[in-house]
């Protein structure tokens, strides 16, 4: 180990040239700890007496053992709780389920006439195989382990060994096949169809040898006896009939079915036979009197599925239309065991492990699920919801898809990204680097708001502008003043005689502005137009002093101080130049012009108080 190989992480670690797989924590039920020690013990336990019965806690989970340990309690073996789902990467339904003799693995037929085959311990993908060109409808394993027959939707039948290998396919109906079942020595197998024939074909030729008619329907379920030479069928015509395979006849027909029956299976024992159908009734016979034994309500929709347990031949699996999964018993009106929601469409196949420990269920919702027993000090009356098991059904699609391909996803270590690199971000060329950005010129600066609309809930003046509603609502009253001429710059820039007038002015708008701003440092201050002179006096003003008669100090001042602004076209704010100044050019001015006639005072003449303030309009 060189450098810093220690702490490379366990995904980018390569072995033998191939990356390896990240471990992966899965859920499982290992039931060879159970088998080995029921092998130890049943050489002691004589019957119940000297069984050992669990208590309901977890520490007791070690001394489980396997269902045939117990088949004076099939209670025991009621699988509600769910363990795993497992779904192909690319989805279909799923129409039959089958486990391998051993155990060892999971066979599934979907519509898209594939096998896929699932491990038994870790319920995770191990391979999948393209079988069928149709939809795949029944499979079942012979009694001897070695051969399995499959038949599709388009009514063909193959061989298949243990190691998926297929050896012999031949057109056995013309239209789907239904179910298929082997005859107890495994020479014979019957497979029946919806062209409404039972046919029984010989095994090692693969040859037809009976065929079954008297079903006026399609036939939907077959089985053979487990040790006579009998079959039993049931139809979409809701009949279920028994058959001599040897003579092709019928022996008796049973009418207990008011709808199609849709499953049908002989217990181990050989007396009972369960059947199921669209009448939502579970039905179990008893051949040796022909009669009904009892009668199974609980399903709320049809019913497409019944099992029996392998060890326990009072218990019984069923599976709705409605994905709900029920578990019964002779003897016992109620279910004892059931799953409301165990997937979310119909459960088209059951099938219980050889153990008897785990049922295995696949629906029309295009998964597979397994359940099992719960353990010591779990409840059986937990209940599952497919619908919030989403994520399992993605892991599964992921942990398949990751199985062969998980080492092409990435790149090699050594191989380096060729992603391209961003690009760095520059200033324009024309901009040099160091300059602070400049302001917009025709606008507020980037950090004062441009919404003046709310200033007024702070008590805040926009900077540079004092608040003008108040003196355009309420304007000034001029003062009374002598006839003689006065300039426009008098009147604008407020020096001369003004200068009293200016002064009443300023005070008001200290008043208003609430800061002491003077007039000189108001630079964006516009006057009221009651203290313009321009609307009296503006029509003989511009005819006796015109801007070619202004001095020239006059006519400089005038066009520098005239400058655009927002609040009208031409804006002429106070001069910044001290009163002194701009009373030596108005007496400059009087001095060219005559002296104005002095006006006749009345007789209760009294001179205006400077100090007194102005009056204002009612």
């Amino acid at each position: 180990m060189q450098g810093n190989e220690g702490n490379v992480p366990f995904s980018k670690m390569v072995f033998d040239g191939k990356r390896m797989r990240k471990a992966i924590q899965r859920r499982t039920v290992d039931y060879n700890h159970s088998l080995a020690r029921w092998m130890q013990e049943r050489v002691w336990i004589r019957d119940r007496r000297d069984a050992r019965y669990l208590r309901p806690d977890p520490n007791f989970i070690v001394n489980m053992l396997p269902p045939v340990a117990y088949l004076d309690n099939p209670i025991n073996a009621v699988t509600t709780k769910f363990i795993h789902t497992s779904t192909n990467k690319i989805r279909y339904p799923v129409n039959v389920v089958r486990w391998t003799p051993e155990g060892r693995r999971l066979i599934t037929g979907s519509s898209s006439g594939e096998f896929t085959l699932w491990n038994g311990l870790t319920f995770n993908f191990e391979t999948i195989l393209q079988a069928h060109d149709s939809a795949v409808r029944a499979m079942n394993w012979s009694h001897n382990d070695n051969w399995m027959v499959t038949g599709d939707h388009s009514g063909i039948i193959k061989y298949w060994q243990s190691n998926m290998s297929n050896l012999k396919m031949f057109q056995g109906h013309k239209e789907a096949i239904r179910d298929l079942s082997f005859s107890p020595s495994d020479t014979r197998f019957a497979t029946c169809s919806d062209d409404s024939l039972i046919k029984i074909w010989d095994f090692n030729t693969g040859t037809e040898e009976k065929q079954l008619t008297g079903h006026g329907w399609d036939v939907k379920c077959v089985d053979w006896h487990p040790y006579k030479s009998l079959l039993a069928s049931g139809s979409k015509d809701n009949l279920i009939k028994l058959w001599d395979p040897k003579t092709a006849k019928n022996i008796t027909t049973l009418h207990g079915h008011k709808n199609t029956v849709l499953a049908l299976e002989w217990n181990q024992n050989g007396n009972w036979l369960v059947t199921a159908g669209r009448d939502q009734l579970i039905k179990v016979y008893d051949i040796r009197t022909m009669k009904e034994l009892q009668i199974f309500r609980g399903h709320k929709k049809e019913i497409c599925s019944a099992k029996w347990h392998p060890q326990h031949e009072r218990l019984l699996a069923t599976g709705g239309s409605d994905g709900s999964l029920m578990f019964w018993m002779t003897g016992q009106d109620q279910a004892v065991g059931e799953q409301e929601s165990a997937h979310e469409s119909n459960i088209w196949s059951l099938d219980w492990h050889p153990v008897g420990h785990i049922l295995v269920s696949g629906s029309n919702d295009h998964t597979t699920r397994f359940w099992t027993r719960p353990r010591p000090g779990e409840l059986t009356s937990d209940k599952f919801d497919s619908s919030l098991h989403v994520d399992d059904e993605q892991q599964s699609v992921s942990s398949k898809d990751n199985d062969y391909r998980q080492q092409f996803t990435e790149p090699p270590p050594f191989r380096p990204q060729t992603l391209p690199t961003p690009a760095k971000l520059e200033p324009p060329p024309f901009r040099p680097v160091n300059v602070p950005r400049q302001e917009p010129l025709n606008g507020p600066p980037l950090f004062r708001p441009t919404n003046t609309t709310n200033r007024d809930q702070f008590n805040e003046q926009p900077p540079f502008r004092p608040h003008m509603e108040n003196s355009n609502n309420i304007p000034l009253m001029r003062p009374p003043f002598d006839q003689g001429f006065r300039p426009q710059m008098n009147n604008r820039g407020g020096g001369g005689g003004g200068n009293r007038h200016q002064g009443g002015n300023r005070g008001h708008m200290q008043r208003h502005d609430g800061g002491g701003r003077n007039m000189q440092q108001q630079q964006n201050y516009r006057p009221n137009p009651m203290m313009n002179n321009g609307g009296n006096n503006r029509s003989h003003m511009q005819g006796q002093f015109s801007q070619q008669q202004r001095p020239p100090m006059m006519q400089s001042m005038g066009n520098s101080m005239k400058r655009s602004h927002p609040d009208g076209p031409v804006y002429r704010p106070p001069p910044p130049f001290a009163a002194q100044q701009q009373q030596q050019q108005q007496q400059q001015q009087q001095q060219q012009q005559p002296p104005p006639q002095q006006q006749q005072q009345p007789q209760n003449y009294q001179p205006r108080n400077q100090n007194k303030k102005p009056r204002r309009w009612n």
